[in-house]
Order: structure tokens, then sequence, then C-alpha cells
């Protein structure tokens, strides 16, 4: 499994998750999130971060605003982690650079299995889905879901696995028959947030 870091803001710890070979490098451009990137980063640092795995997270924000922060961070991925539909992904998708992967994300709450499986029908033109505990805050809240659940479900895209993911947990994800492309962490490895605790990442790296 891959590993994405996600809610970053400190070009050290983005430097000592490129040295231990990171997939994926998550910068939140919502700004009601904590971790919020631009209160910390220019998009020119963002831009000069040599990395083919940066993922900017965008929650219901404007495609023409994404498509100019893509371009001038130099991202390599889009998260949506809003109510983004398919006609909003197509737009985006039109004026985007076509190198850029598309992951739309899924937000688990009381859903019955086929509604969850309609959402993920819908989920044609982008690259990859990531799984997520719903929330009213979109995101980092540390919580999981039943994870169990995917094994009841046709998932039709490789798939990024979030919400509350942490050391304790971890050997819970091997009981998924339909083991995640990714894991996404964030706030259970943190000393608070939008500061990773990067010795907690590297025992992660060992159980994986």
């Amino acid at each position: 499994m891959k590993l994405k870091v996600c809610g970053l803001t400190k070009l050290n710890e983005v430097q000592e998750l490129i040295d231990l070979k990171t997939d994926f490098l998550g910068f939140i451009f919502y700004p009601k999130s904590p971790r919020y990137v631009l209160n910390h980063l220019s998009l020119s640092q963002i831009y000069g971060i040599k990395h083919s795995g940066k993922v900017g997270v965008f929650v219901n924000e404007s495609v023409e605003n994404i498509a100019a922060i893509a371009q001038d961070a130099a991202l390599n991925f889009i998260q949506l982690h809003g109510d983004e539909d398919e006609n909003y992904i197509d737009e985006l998708r039109s004026i985007l650079n076509s190198e850029i992967k598309i992951i739309k994300v899924i937000r688990v709450g009381s859903q019955s299995i086929e509604e969850l499986q309609k959402t993920i029908n819908h989920q044609r033109t982008v690259n990859y889905i990531l799984f997520d505990t719903d929330a009213k805050a979109f995101g980092g809240t540390g919580k999981t879901f039943d994870w169990q659940i995917l094994d009841g479900l046709e998932i039709t895209k490789p798939y990024f696995l979030s919400g509350g993911i942490s050391l304790d947990n971890f050997n819970e994800i091997k009981k998924i028959e339909e083991h995640p492309f990714a894991l996404d962490i964030n706030s259970k490895f943190e000393t608070e947030p939008g500061v990773k605790d990067l010795q907690k990442i590297k025992q992660l790296y060992e159980k994986l």
C-alpha cells in the first residue's frame, strides 16, 4: 500500500517525508480547515517542492480557483472533498491540465450499501476514490467508519482509505478483502493540527 500524508504546513517536514519516500503529500486549500496551507506556505513555496505526488485538497471551491492554484503550486492531484457532482467534475476536467489526476472523496456515514454503491458508480471520470468518515468538518476528525462495509461494495477505481487511521488500528486494515491502493493519514500522526509526528509516521512505515 502507498502512503499519503495530508495536512502538511511545514517545509522541513515535507522534506523529511520526501526522504522517507512518501508517495503523496497532501496540502489543504480549504480556508476553514485548521490545516489551511496558505496560512503557512505560499503557492510559490509549494511549487518549489520537487515531488510527483503533490495533492491539493479542496472543498466546494470554484473550478477556476482550483485550476489556478493547481498551476501556481504545480499540483499533480486534485482531491475533491466536498459536494462536487459529475457536472462539476466534468467542468473542472475541461479546464485542468490533462496530466493532473482527480481524487473524489466519498464520505461514509449512515448510507446504506446501495446508496454507497450508487455514489461509487457515478464516479466515472475521476482517477481515484477516497473513502473518509462523514463529518461537518470535511475530514481531519480522527474518527473511523466501519471499514468492513467496503467488502460489500464493488469498487471500480483504486481507492485511498482515510478517517482515523492510527498505529493502534492499522492491523484492522489488513482484514479488508479489497485492499486500499493507499492509506491517507492525518490527525492521528500529529502533535497539533498541521504539525506531524514524524516518529509515528516512521513506525507506520515499519508496519507497511
